[in-house]
């Protein structure tokens, strides 16, 4: 019954490695004094669009649950992908969060909630906020899958794919009759003095139908550091809630409807305002009053899922979706004198999409189907209160449409090798209903097309040992943004769209190797991508800062990943990962210019982490010991070096922390978690980053279940 829509759980004897194969850390469930088993959870969708143990995917993926949030005192969806090899998170702001998956950041990468696009074409290039628009306490779980994802979801998967999964009744785990179930979530953080909560209940009849609620209050209070004290503005509240309803309209298939709303205000750009006064590792300060941005974001969907007895098809999956952006920003410029600016851009984006699985064979599967996404936007912007077409952050009444057609063919050699080949023809169009050109209001019309594909199997030389890996194309069709953007960038320069853009394509290799057994987890993998037509921002003259939106020549980055877990005993475990990137981009120095070869902006340096637990015989508390590090970042590229309120002159220093974790479940019910973080006072900040981490820092959480 609909078995392909959930996660497949294995049980596996205490003392075995109880960690999803692809995690960055080692993950646990808390369990009562007393318990026999510990739940382990290697099933993955995403890579797919169909259920497969993570440990036979062909593909690096990922996997942070709800439980490890928690456990972990993740403050933020972002955040909880700091210990994840291949990726950095880089904050703008405290209320920001952009993960730069191998060296692809924003809207170079795909953000899904249950499947569904939530990128759309306004959003702006380079490390941006809209990860952190995702309310990860709302969460089962998300995956990341690694330089994959146009094959399957469309545009923007350059660095990746991050799949967030929302919450469900679990109604079909249920004997029929009423059930219900809810629980009760409170943190607390010393060093912002921030709280968070959240209230969940779910309801039903079992086997027919179930309702989740749920509602999640933050208020972040201004963060610390040893430097600069109390970060002035760096604090915002937000609000989340969401509801699911799932019903069974027979046997073989279920109708899901479900809404999710997240409002964040007052999200102050800290380091561009006076209350960065710079200094420290000799950083600029900021130079306006104020720059302020609120963001709310809504989507709802209905969801057919069947499985018909007989016929051709064995899977199929309709999904029609709405979803509402309204993204703002303001900025008071001048100390002095009047000098405000204001630009808001809402946006809805209507969407269809449909897959559908058969099989051709004992051997063979396929999978095929088609999306479409349509945004309408709106945009406005104005200076010292009054509203001017020129002050509009992009295009005014302007549609974008994306229609995807997409298959993939999998075929088992035998019970060792399998293989994986898609393709995905692409169609975007953009229609621009007012765009300034300086004199006047003007429309345009682009439009473009892709095909892409992509080719990998995975082989397990025996119980132990797989290798995997392939080659797979990306691409990014240029949005609205990028051809229409008016924006202040990074410490304060403008950039300017350009209509004449192509899109910009990659072609990733990917070679990697896996150990896993009873107490032994290893994953290693090296990836190169090369980037052709990169969409990139350049100088408008030698003389100007302000930029405008090109394509570049190209640009090619390689990495190494490498992460693992040892249970060396029934009670202690040692994990840890490494990993290291490095690329280049040609590009011309200003518009006219001769061409140069920089490094590939903002990338990560050589980081790591590495992690001692142990495991209470009894089962019922943990503490966990981590050291988390990074290298210096020396190599900077033009726009880096001018970046003087984010990253400093020469290089962002390298650091080490340093910090504790505990658990302790109470009783079957309750659940406590403490953290005590940085706990040398180390000042810090990730490489770009436009403000320092926290201090020293200590979190508790209570979770009540019932």
């Amino acid at each position: 019954m609909l078995a392909f829509i959930y996660e497949t759980r294995m049980k596996i004897p205490l003392g075995s490695l109880s960690t999803p194969f692809g995690l960055a850390f080692f993950s646990f469930t808390s369990l009562a004094a007393g318990q026999e088993i510990v739940t382990l959870a290697p099933v993955v969708v995403t890579a797919s669009r169909e259920p497969e143990n993570a440990a036979d995917s062909t593909q690096s993926v990922e996997t942070v649950t709800n439980d490890d949030m928690i456990e972990n005192n993740f403050r933020s969806l972002p955040e909880a992908l700091a210990l994840t090899p291949g990726v950095s998170v880089q904050k703008t702001t405290h209320g920001h969060g952009s993960p730069f998956i191998r060296g692809f950041t924003g809207r170079q990468n795909l953000y899904l909630v249950d499947g569904i696009r939530m990128n759309n074409s306004t959003f702006r290039s380079g490390p941006v906020q809209y990860a952190n628009t995702i309310d990860g306490l709302g969460l089962e779980r998300f995956e990341l899958v690694k330089s994959q994802g146009s094959v399957l979801y469309g545009s923007d998967a350059l660095g990746g794919t991050l799949n967030a999964m929302t919450v469900s009744s679990d109604y079909l785990d249920y004997d029929p009759g009423f059930f219900q179930h809810g629980s009760a979530f409170y943190r607390f953080s010393t060093n912002s003095e921030s709280h968070v909560g959240r209230l969940e209940q779910s309801f039903g009849e079992g086997g027919k139908w179930g309702l989740t609620l749920g509602a999640t209050l933050k208020e972040f209070g201004d963060v610390r550091s040893d430097y600069y004290g109390t970060m002035e503005g760096t604090g915002y509240p937000e609000k989340n809630h969401d509801l699911k309803f799932e019903f069974s309209i027979n046997e073989n298939h279920q109708l899901t409807l479900a809404h999710q709303y997240l409002d964040q205000d007052e999200v102050n750009r800290w380091h561009s305002t006076l209350k960065n006064p710079g200094g420290w590792e000799g950083l600029a300060p900021g130079r306006f009053t104020s720059r302020v941005y609120d963001q709310e974001r809504s989507l709802s969907y209905l969801r057919l899922d069947g499985e018909p007895t007989g016929g051709a098809i064995q899977r199929y999956r309709a999904t029609l979706s709405y979803q509402d952006s309204q993204d703002t920003e303001f900025q008071d410029r001048n100390p002095d004198r009047a000098q405000t600016r204001f630009g808001e851009i809402e946006t809805q984006t209507y969407g269809l999409a449909l897959e559908a699985h058969s099989n051709l064979s004992e051997k063979t599967r396929l999978l095929y189907g088609a999306d479409y996404y349509e945004d309408r936007i709106d945009s406005r912007g104005s200076r010292n209160g009054v509203f001017e077409p020129r002050r509009r952050p992009l295009a005014d009444d302007a549609t974008y449409q994306s229609l995807g057609l997409f298959t993939q063919a999998r075929h088992y050699f035998n019970d060792r090798f399998k293989a994986t080949a898609g393709l995905r023809y692409t169609y975007a169009e953009a229609d621009l209903g007012r765009i300034w050109d300086g004199t006047n209001d003007i429309s345009a019309d682009e439009s473009w097309d892709s095909l892409v594909g992509g080719l990998r199997s995975i082989y397990h030389l025996n119980d132990c040992w797989s290798i995997f890996g392939g080659a797979s194309q990306g691409f990014r069709a240029p949005n609205v943004n990028d051809l229409s953007g008016n924006l202040t960038t990074r410490s304060g320069a403008q950039n300017l769209g350009n209509l004449d853009l192509d899109p910009e394509t990659t072609l990733t290799f990917e070679l990697g190797g896996r150990h896993e057994q009873e107490n032994l987890i290893l994953e290693v993998a090296t990836f190169y991508t090369k980037v052709d037509d990169v969409i990139t921002r350049i100088p408008q003259s030698l003389a100007v800062s302000d930029t405008v939106t090109i394509n570049g020549s190209e640009a090619w980055i390689t990495g190494v990943e490498a992460e693992a877990a040892w249970n060396f005993s029934p009670d202690w475990t040692l994990s840890g990962f490494l990993t290291y990137q490095y690329g280049d981009s040609d590009r011309p120095s200003y518009i006219g210019g001769p061409e140069i070869t920089e490094p590939v902006s903002r990338l990560s340096p050589f980081r790591g982490s590495i992690a001692l637990r142990y495991d209470a015989p009894s089962r019922d508390w943990w503490a966990e010991a981590r050291l988390t590090g990074a290298a210096e970042a020396d190599r900077l590229s033009a726009s880096d070096k001018g970046d003087l309120q984010r990253i400093p002159s020469g290089a962002t220093p390298a650091y080490l922390t340093a910090s504790l974790y505990a658990g302790w479940q109470a009783t079957n019910k309750l659940q406590f978690n403490l953290a005590l973080e940085n706990l040398t006072n180390e000042d810090y900040r990730v490489h770009g980053s436009g403000l320092n981490e926290s201090g020293l820092n200590s979190t508790l959480s209570a979770k009540l279940t019932w």
